[in-house]
This record gives C-alpha cells, sequence and structure tokens, in this order.
C-alpha cells in the first residue's frame, strides 16, 4: 500500500507541471549526501511517519464474488494508516526553490483526495476514498525540526503532507457451494429383536401392537382445590 501512495503522489505532481518542467521527482532521504550527489531540479517527497489510525477500526468483513455472483473469498475489514512526507524543493538557488515549493503547495493544497486514476493496485481495487491534508501533519507526528536532525542535513522550507490510506485485509477462500442435494440411505430391518433399540418412555414398558403411537392410557387430572379450602 505505501509503494502505492508514492506512485499516486508523483503521478499527482506529474500531472501539476513538474514532469513537463523536467523537475525530478524523489523519495529518498533528503541527507546531505543526497544533496551532494543532486544535478537537477528536484522535489524530495520523504516517508517519515506511519500510524494507524485507530478510530476508523472496524470488525465487519467483506465478501468476494465471482463473475456468477458466488462467494469466493472473504476478506477482513481494511485498516487505515496515516503517512506523513516531508516535501522539499532542491534547486540550485533559493528562488529557484521557492518558486518550485510554491507550485508543489498550489498542486497539493487544491487535492483533498487521491482520485481513482491516480490509484493502483490494491487501492484502485478497494474503491475506498485515500484522503490527502497539506500543509500540516498528524498531531502525533515528529515536528520537521526533529526529522532534519535525524537526518543530520540544515533545515530547509518543507510542506508536511499526510495521507490516509487503507491497507486491504486478507483473503481466506471459501469453501465451495453445495451442488448436491442431501441423501438418505435406509438399512433394512433386522430380523432379531435383541438387535432391535426401542425408545424409552417414563412408566412404558411396552409399546403394543400400535406402537408408541398408539392410544396411550392417561391418569385422571387431579381436583382442583375451592378458594377458602384447607388442606387436611
Amino acid at each position: 500500500m505505501i509503494h502505492e501512495v508514492d506512485e499516486a503522489l508523483r503521478r499527482l505532481l506529474d500531472g501539476a507541471g513538474l514532469a513537463a518542467s523536467g523537475v525530478e521527482i524523489a523519495f529518498d532521504a533528503p541527507t546531505s549526501d543526497w544533496a551532494a550527489r543532486r544535478s537537477s531540479p528536484t522535489v524530495c517527497v520523504f516517508l517519515y511517519d506511519i500510524r494507524e489510525d485507530n478510530s476508523r477500526r472496524n470488525s465487519s468483513a467483506g465478501e468476494v464474488y465471482d463473475e456468477d455472483g458466488l462467494v469466493v473469498a472473504r476478506r477482513s475489514p481494511a485498516r487505515w494508516f496515516e503517512l506523513t512526507y516531508l516535501v522539499t524543493a532542491w534547486a540550485s538557488r533559493p528562488q529557484d526553490e521557492h518558486r518550485l515549493l510554491s507550485q508543489v503547495l498550489s498542486c497539493l493544497v487544491s487535492t483533498d483526495t487521491l482520485g481513482p486514476d491516480l490509484l493502483t493496485g490494491s487501492l484502485a481495487r478497494l474503491g475506498l476514498i485515500v484522503g490527502l491534508d497539506a500543509g500540516g501533519t498528524g498531531l502525533d507526528a515528529p515536528a520537521a525540526s526533529d526529522v532534519w536532525s535525524a537526518l543530520g542535513g540544515e533545515l530547509k522550507p518543507s510542506l508536511g503532507v499526510r495521507v490516509r490510506a487503507p491497507l486491504a485485509g486478507i483473503e481466506r477462500a471459501a469453501a465451495p457451494p453445495v451442488t448436491e442435494g442431501l441423501v438418505v440411505r435406509s438399512v433394512p430391518h433386522s430380523q432379531d429383536p435383541d438387535s432391535s433399540r426401542r425408545l424409552r418412555y417414563t412408566e412404558v414398558r411396552d409399546a403394543g401392537d400400535e406402537g408408541f403411537g398408539g392410544p396411550r392410557e392417561r391418569r385422571p387430572a387431579p381436583a382442583r382445590r375451592r378458594r377458602g379450602d384447607r388442606q387436611p
């Protein structure tokens, strides 16, 4: 799922005109060594934080159907994750970097969701909404200054981009549908009386000629007491 979100962001930025301008889109960590090797204008989209959104957990399972409408598998519910990116622009002059970062900002703030034309793989198959927030980070995500300190580089202007994406559940194959009816086979009655079994009822020893389904002697119901009568 993570690489599919990367691809969706790359398609989004390419569609904003970066590819036509010859700007490279990279997903590397913007370390000092990486910056020294860069030779062309680049937009770096660095993923640095992944957290599950527990508020969107559920226990309902989905069913997978084939072309004939039969259930072939059952899928556990998708789990949602927040992916936080640090987006920076790299060029030979700060003015060029700011201009490039402004172009990226205009593209991201006008996009609330990653549309179906941007999604691939499992994200496209699930058909769920993949949200995007630009200009901020999650409440629990590390601050940009902490990220730069961990990378060992100098602080640069950056955008915080957060994507909420579903991770597809696990599919388990379902048992094939029942296509045969119930078959009942009978066994010839044994002539040996000792081999037969009889249902047992309380206070009934012999079923009689008509079996247990015949009329049975019933005891008379006890007389009802009238109100006010005392027991002897």
